[in-house]
């Protein structure tokens, strides 16, 4: 069934998910229909147009202090300094247009042989691995935090494993096989060192709840085809 919006037919094989697809359109339509958007502008003035639509109405308040040290004690493990891994990946990249659902079985087979006989990392990531790093075998190198998009420093440093990780990293390129080689512990961070980045890191959270959840009210007062969006009807509560 072809995905449709309002009547609107999405061209859904342009992104990774139609679920994306027709997120993009909701709020296609929502700047529109504020006047910040003319009917058939070019895609630059679409972007720049949703950016606003999101920017005016979905209200993202300021962790407060109290929150910030909550936080902080709870995920402490995260607030080190000097915590280095040796790491390895192969990545199955997705780009719009790209299979999800094959590639991802791709990497979960791949994933299953590697965990019985990791000796076959390096030869696979240089078969198969989307990162230029598969011509070294998959090798990072050293890495700390800070220096991978989040979703991959989560998965490096949020435990003690080490070797082949269980389950794959999905990140904003792919889905990720990850070797963990060697671990290089550094020392706790005192909250006052880092309450700047756990206010940033809280802001971002509250932010993809409250564009969740703008999504869901839009979706519930549309007419949504051929996707589930989650449809909402009561207004955006923060």
């Amino acid at each position: 069934m072809s995905v449709r919006v309002n009547g609107v037919a999405v061209a859904g094989e342009d992104w990774p998910t139609p679920q994306l697809a027709a997120v993009h359109e909701l709020l296609r339509q929502r700047a529109v229909a504020l006047g910040l958007l003319e009917e058939g502008a070019p895609t630059e003035a679409v972007e720049r147009a949703i950016e606003r639509t999101l920017a005016e109405e979905v209200r993202v308040p300021e962790p407060e202090e109290a929150e910030c040290r909550r936080y902080y004690e709870q995920n402490a493990q995260r607030y080190r300094s000097g915590d280095l891994v040796h790491a390895r990946h192969i990545l199955f990249q997705i780009t719009p247009g790209s299979p999800v659902a094959a590639v991802r079985a791709l990497a979960e087979a791949m994933l299953a042989e590697l965990r019985m006989k990791p000796d076959l990392f390096a030869e696979r990531a240089r078969a198969k691995s989307n990162c230029p790093s598969g011509a070294q075998g998959g090798v990072l190198g050293q890495l700390q935090r800070g220096e991978t998009v989040p979703e991959f420093e989560r998965a490096l440093f949020e435990d003690e494993t080490v070797g082949v990780l269980p389950k794959l990293v999905n990140t904003r390129h792919g889905f990720h096989i990850v070797a963990v080689d060697r671990r290089i512990p550094g020392e706790q961070l005192p909250f006052e060192a880092v309450r700047e980045r756990v206010a940033a890191e809280l802001r971002q959270r509250s932010e993809a709840r409250a564009l969740g959840q703008y999504v869901r009210v839009l979706a519930g007062q549309a007419e949504v085809e051929g996707v589930e969006l989650d449809a909402a009807a009561s207004p955006l509560v923060q």
